[in-house]
């Protein structure tokens, strides 16, 4: 998604309108898709960005030209990235107190200071004219949350779907265990669009989902090819196999091929050691 341009305010429905949240780069494409969702004076307010500078004149203004100006009517958070969930403080800052909601993460939450209201999934929250259901999604962050329009059959994605390329599972509580399996259970909903944390709408949910899937399927085989080939090492791994991918994206791709190798590790298809020189090295069945 780098070096992609999308407009910094899109009106994708009647009830849904998405704000960029000014942070572009490599990993948040044309920047995070911040949403105010409903049809009356205060919306719901789905992940305020990073708190760029630059993206508090743009909400106060799809505020002023789309929902009289007033204030959201609570923020939600789908996970505890930065760029999801940076810009609560300046948001409150602008309006004031709102109800600020997200699934616990302990030990992640503490360092942005906020005053939390835990979501549980099946938690439901409303707006005028809308109705968003939390369901627990996580693979990409151990408290990510998707939200589902009930009056649109649409998806609040997060990072768990992008609008172009694929997401990230981090080592520091990604899962590709989970991964896959929060993705297969989105192929279980009635959808018929999906509103993701970065890059364009997605018209075509079902075969967007099955896409991912198989692509993490595949990226699979290729990582059990490669140390078959002889690549023991991430690095060498990475080397092999992402080879239209930029060096400078290199680490992130480490990461999920390690979550990749772990998944293998629990499944007992995988085993690692350490060479002399303290190495890790990874070996298959």
């Amino acid at each position: 998604m780098w070096g992609m341009k999308l407009p910094d305010i899109e009106r994708w429905s009647a009830r849904v309108l998405v704000v960029r949240g000014q942070n572009p780069g490599p990993f948040t494409g044309p920047g995070t898709n911040t949403y105010l969702v409903g049809t009356g004076s205060r919306p719901l307010l789905i992940d305020p960005g990073s708190g760029h500078a630059g993206y508090l004149p743009l909400l106060e203004q799809a505020l002023t030209s789309d929902f009289a100006g007033v204030a959201p009517a609570e923020i939600l958070v789908t996970h505890v990235h930065p760029d999801h969930i940076g810009g609560v403080a300046e948001v409150l800052g602008r309006f004031g107190p709102l109800r600020v909601s997200k699934r616990p993460w302990p030990g992640k939450d503490e360092r942005f200071g906020l005053a939390l209201t835990p979501i549980r999934s099946g938690d439901v929250f409303r707006s005028e004219g809308a109705t968003l259901r939390a369901i627990h999604t996580p693979g990409h962050a151990e408290d990510h949350i998707c939200f589902y329009l009930e009056e649109e059959r649409a998806l609040f994605t997060g990072d768990l779907v992008l609008g172009a390329g694929t997401t990230v599972i981090p080592l520091d509580g990604g899962d590709m265990g989970a991964y896959l399996a929060s993705l297969e259970q989105l192929l279980g909903l009635e959808l018929e669009r999906i509103y993701p944390g970065h890059g364009p709408l997605i018209a075509e949910p079902k075969a967007k989902l099955r896409e991912y899937i198989e692509h993490r399927l595949a990226r699979e085989r290729q990582i059990v090819s490669a140390v078959r080939a002889g690549a023991s090492t991430v690095d060498r791994m990475v080397e092999r196999i992402y080879t239209d991918t930029p060096r400078t994206l290199w680490p992130a791709a480490g990461q999920s091929v390690l979550s990749h190798l772990h998944k293998l590790e629990r499944e007992r298809r995988a085993s690692r050691s350490r060479d002399a020189g303290g190495e890790e090295r990874w070996a298959v069945s």
